[in-house]
């Protein structure tokens, strides 16, 4: 049984997050061992499994990140690594554009230099945002599989954008006068 299932949600990348949270509270209730003190062991660790399972697809399913990487593993179009290979070039070559530009702050901090790559990565990110939105927002299973490339690419890529988010904070914050 899949998240979406366990919850009887229609599979989609996005969710109502108040009837989410209502479903979780709902099976909380229903599955948490202290309501089962009484009930015999194979009971007993059965709702512990039911327990784990509700808190595990509301973690999954209450995160869009997580939500879109769960969606795409489903449909069989994301395996547990993702590899950079699979990006257009054109976007590895603005990402070693920023991935220069993170070296120079990391040597020579400059705070304009650093205001510029943050506008770049923020552009980038708005942009990729911007595309998948109508499909994020309409999709429903069973979806179009060129819908699902797209929002394939755009985890991808949103996954190196926030590395390269990462390794900014890292390289050039400290180094700030």
């Amino acid at each position: 049984m899949n998240y979406f299932e366990f919850y009887q949600l229609p599979i989609a990348f996005r969710v109502d997050e108040v009837e989410l949270k209502r479903l979780f509270y709902a099976k909380s209730k229903q599955f948490h061992p202290d309501f089962h003190t009484l009930s015999d062991e194979t009971e007993q660790e059965k709702m512990l499994e039911m327990a784990t399972l509700n808190n595990e697809a509301y973690k999954t399913l209450s995160d869009l990140d997580a939500r879109i990487r769960y969606v795409l593993q489903l449909k069989g179009l994301l395996g547990e690594e993702e590899q950079a290979a699979k990006l257009p070039q054109d976007f590895l070559m603005d990402m070693m554009d920023i991935n220069e530009q993170l070296m120079e702050l990391e040597f020579d901090f400059d705070a304009d230099r650093y205001q510029d790559t943050l506008k770049s990565l923020e552009a980038l990110e708005n942009g990729l945002e911007a595309n998948v939105k109508p499909i994020l927002d309409q999709y429903s299973d069973p979806g179009n599989s060129a819908d699902l490339e797209i929002v394939k690419e755009y985890f991808l890529k949103k996954r190196y954008l926030l590395r390269i988010r990462e390794n900014l904070s890292k390289f050039a914050l400290p180094n700030q006068p």
